[in-house]
């Protein structure tokens, strides 16, 4: 039998899974004694990122055509500044709210979507106008921190815990702890799957990375690479307008400087997670594990309580440059090889 060889996107991905298992070990370790072996902290970095997996396997589906979307932060300021402002000035319920967020959201990614591929301005350029349009719709919406209290529905779904039967511990009461998730875990996980089934097994899935790899190569296999790119727009800020539901599920509130630099998060996310920069190579798990490791990193600068909040940034930033030297290294020894 013929060993199968292990190619450059795979290793990329078994890296990063690598690096989280050995991070959160080491954490385990380290601040044993802080509770970091509880299974609920892992829990928790799902519950505090939900909203930012989602954003990122929208992200990803972008990147991989080789674009960049840099609007989705200042949307999920705008989406959770709708959601307060509606339910508690507007007197709308959160049902209706969220259905007008999910079709603003596609309408939001039909007018970049439209503006990249077909008038074919610049990718940065268009989302950035996004960006600024968004921030500053949610400052028009309202300038105060509104936070909700009124909508049962919106209360319930975000105080709703799913309890596991297994990974229980016993507090400093002596009563045993179940630790729980959130629905927006589960939400957030079912968008990874359908993602991650959608690149991997149809047609526009193959597209995305066909339009990614080479245009021109994709023009001439009788792809559309307008269309593509128009729908991974759309495809991009709809799961932004999810995660922004999300987010606002975990927050309880809107304010104008709400999800600051989510973008980043979403971008160093995904190319932590294997995706490059100029589109065509990626996988929606490896985004997963990207978030992941960002979480971790958080959590383990917050449970040594001794430093400040920056150093999650600086570890980032490190791991960022790390992978992205990394990416350019397998280029060239793939680009040598094919010579």
């Amino acid at each position: 039998m013929k060993k199968k060889k292990i190619n450059s996107n795979n290793l990329l991905l078994l890296i990063t899974i690598v690096l989280f298992f050995v991070m959160y070990a080491a954490g385990c370790i380290v601040y044993a004694d802080k509770g970091f072996t509880r299974f609920q902290t892992f829990l928790n970095i799902l519950i505090n990122n939900a909203g930012l997996i989602c954003i990122t396997a929208g992200m990803t589906c972008v990147m991989l055509t080789g674009g960049i979307d840099i609007s989705v932060g200042s949307l999920v300021a705008m989406d959770c500044m709708i959601l307060a402002v509606g339910i508690e000035q507007w007197g709308w319920s959160s049902p209706v709210l969220m259905l007008l967020i999910l079709a603003i959201g596609i309408i939001f990614g039909i007018v970049q979507g439209f503006c990249i591929s077909y008038l074919e301005i610049q990718p940065f350029i268009v989302t950035m106008a996004g960006m600024f349009f968004a921030r500053g719709m949610t400052a028009v919406i309202c300038k105060e921190q509104v936070s909700i209290v009124s909508d049962k529905i919106f209360t319930t779904l975000s105080s709703f815990k799913i309890s596991l039967p297994f990974g229980g511990y016993l507090n400093k009461k002596g009563i045993m702890q179940f630790p729980y998730l959130r629905v927006t875990v589960v939400v957030a996980l079912i968008v990874i799957l359908a993602i991650y089934l959608m690149l991997k097994y149809t047609r526009f899935g193959r597209s995305i990375y066909a339009v990614g790899g080479n245009q021109q190569s994709a023009t001439l296999m009788g792809l559309d690479v307008k269309k593509t790119q128009m729908k991974a727009y759309i495809l991009s800020s709809f799961l932004t307008s999810i995660g922004g539901i999300c987010y606002c599920l975990n927050t309880m509130a809107g304010t104008t400087t709400q999800a600051t630099g989510l973008e980043m998060d979403a971008i160093s996310s995904a190319v932590i997670g294997g995706t490059l920069l100029t589109g065509g190579v990626g996988n929606v798990l490896g985004s997963l594990f990207g978030v992941l490791i960002n979480g971790t990193i958080s959590t383990l600068v917050k449970t040594n309580g001794k430093l400040i909040s920056s150093w999650s940034n600086i570890v980032t930033a490190i791991l960022l440059c790390f992978f992205i030297v990394l990416q350019s290294v397998f280029a060239l020894v793939k680009e040598r090889k094919s010579k």
